[in-house]
């Protein structure tokens, strides 16, 4: 293993994380053959096969998970020389490197638009994934900050509110119920409702919202696309339970339409979160003053189409 390189372990974690080339290839912007290939060269250094493939499912050798462990080790620990030396750069050359959940897309990158402003030469390292890839991001120490609707319960984090989060019922403009006041909960049961997947971030503040009368509910298809679904909708495949602030462009547009639901909309806070153990650079701290202190105006002049 002394010709091994920290790329090679940085692919073969991926790649034993997800189980999957393509999803390691699709992290780490690489092509599938050339995830492939550093797994393959990695395998020639350790004379030995880290992974096997039964059917069309790849799983670790026992030597696999006996190296996952040690690559986890050594890519934390030059995380942790980088995170040390950054101090001495201060803010305006550190490298912020955060994780947020698919809906956050929609207004985030303006965000870090408007951070990046105010301290130049910051570099970005921005990623967007669905919840059990961003937990997974926290798990393994693999960013520093993360945003989030709900914070996990079942680890060591410090979660801070910076924005409120409202989710409202969409549905096309033409659907009988818009322009009704105050509509029942029992009136949407005979819809067909077009909703994220289960374990989303969607899903469970659906679950929040809607408590036991969810399982009175017609869903009629799960979808894993946010953007997929706005479009089943306009199409008039169903209604949905969506973020309000994935919508905006749609609702300007006369696309889509909020009903009047009693009881919504349902809010929620976007969250920023890190490990408590985590040790946050100079750039990361700055950043999450800024969430705490300007965040919350910005996301609604960003989410009201006025940034």
């Amino acid at each position: 293993m002394k010709n091994a390189t920290l790329r090679q372990l940085k692919v073969f974690e991926s790649v034993a994380r997800h189980l999957s080339y393509s999803r390691a290839a699709e992290e780490l912007y690489l092509t599938q053959p050339a995830v492939s290939l550093q797994v393959k060269t990695l395998e020639e250094h350790a004379g030995i096969a880290l992974f096997e493939q039964l059917g069309k499912k790849i799983y670790l050798t026992a030597a696999g998970v006996e190296l996952l462990q040690f690559s986890r080790d050594v890519i934390q620990r030059f995380q942790e020389v980088d995170e040390a030396l950054t101090q001495f750069k201060g803010i305006s050359g550190g490298r912020l490197n955060v994780a947020v959940i698919s809906a956050g897309d929609y207004f985030f990158p303006r965000l870090l638009v408007e951070f990046a402003g105010r301290y130049v030469g910051v570099s970005l390292n921005f990623t967007v994934h669905n919840r059990e890839e961003l937990l997974g991001q926290l798990a393994h120490n693999l960013t520093d900050l993360a945003v989030m609707v709900r914070p996990p319960v079942d680890m060591d984090t410090i979660n801070e509110a910076f924005a409120p989060h409202p989710y409202v019922i969409v549905a096309p403009p033409h659907h009988r119920l818009v322009g009704r006041i105050s509509i029942p909960m029992a009136d949407l049961k005979r819809e067909p409702f077009v909703v994220r997947e289960h374990g989303s971030e969607t899903w469970n503040s659906m679950e929040d919202a809607f408590g036991a009368q969810l399982a009175d509910l017609n869903i009629a298809m799960e979808i894993r696309s946010t953007e997929t679904i706005k479009q089943a909708v306009i199409a008039g495949m169903g209604i949905s339970f969506l973020s309000a602030h994935t919508i905006g462009l749609e609702r300007r547009a006369g696309s889509l339409a909020v009903l009047d639901v009693q009881g919504f909309p349902c809010m929620r806070n976007w969250f920023v979160v890190h490990r408590k153990s985590k040790r946050l650079p100079p750039v990361a701290l700055a950043f999450k003053d800024f969430l705490l202190n300007d965040g919350g105006a910005l996301v609604e002049k960003i989410v009201g189409g006025q940034l």
